[in-house]
């Protein structure tokens, strides 16, 4: 993976109704993506306070995905 890449997909599910949680390499924090044939969003995944979610993840394993 390029490390000039800001963000990186560390899940991916479906295909014609795809859903992917993608991580700000930057901040740390998460964003699901939605896309249903030529429709899709992305909004960011917040933890049970409220506050966006940071990832748990190094950055030497973003860098491997």
């Amino acid at each position: 993976m390029s490390k000039d890449k800001r963000f990186v997909k560390i899940y991916s599910q479906g295909m014609v109704n795809a859903l992917e949680i993608w991580v700000d390499r930057e901040t740390g924090i998460q964003y699901l993506a939605h896309q249903s044939g030529y429709a899709g969003g992305m909004t960011v995944l917040l933890d049970e306070e409220g506050k966006p979610l940071r990832t748990h993840l190094s950055p030497a394993e973003l860098d491997r995905m």
